[in-house]
């Protein structure tokens, strides 16, 4: 499989924001959302075997762990790959885009699957039929660009209850959309979401790599 990079650093997301993880990010992306910060993994990295990437993981002595991208479904062997970790006693999520089909994971995966908002510009590739693979353990998150983006969203939870069936992450594109504005909304709609900033962008400058 292809791999941009393998670190340890605190995961900056999620409701496992704030602890140590291990991250494995794939290479390559069949997405362009208008805000993406890591378009370094769209081209970029080197071929490793499963066997390869879990020994690197193993050096870091961390037992959480999370395949990003890029698009990390995008790569045959990362059913295997998450399979693999789990079997070996990690906790193991995935973050991706939601175009993917996310039933080739492991159950026991924590998925967080985005749902692309209007302002992404990939609304229509949302994979719909994902939501019907998804349990209480695993996330949805929104990435909201604009006023226009929180209504869509609000539509999207009301329609498919959303609420009910797991986690759901509210996260405002950095520096485009004011925090207290996301707020403020969320809280006069008595959503039962939760807002998550991107941890990492605040603890070192926003382009630094492996964190």
């Amino acid at each position: 499989m292809k791999i941009t990079e393998v670190y340890h650093s605190i995961q900056g997301e999620s409701t496992f924001a704030g602890l140590p993880c291990v991250f494995v990010r794939t290479t390559g992306c069949n997405l362009r959302c208008t805000w993406c910060d890591t378009e370094y993994a769209f081209f970029s990295g080197a071929e490793m075997s499963v066997e390869a990437v879990i020994d690197e993981v193993q050096q870091y002595g961390c037992t959480l762990v999370e395949i990003t991208g890029g698009e990390p479904l995008l790569q045959k062997e990362t059913p295997e790959l998450a399979q693999r970790l789990l079997e070996a006693g990690y906790t193991v999520l995935v973050e991706t885009s939601g175009e993917r089909d996310v039933s080739v994971l492991d159950p026991r995966v924590r998925k967080i699957m985005d749902l692309k908002c209007p302002g992404s510009g990939e609304e229509s590739r949302n994979r719909w039929a994902n939501l019907a693979h998804l349990s209480p353990d695993d996330e949805i998150k929104f990435v909201i660009k604009d006023r226009a983006d929180y209504d869509w969203t609000v539509s999207v939870l009301k329609e498919h209850n959303l609420e009910e069936r797991c986690s759901i992450l509210f996260s405002p594109v950095t520096g485009t959309l004011e925090l207290a504005d996301l707020a403020k909304w969320i809280v006069g709609d008595g959503l039962r979401v939760r807002f998550q900033l991107q941890l990492h962008k605040y603890i070192w400058p926003a382009a630094t790599r492996r964190v």
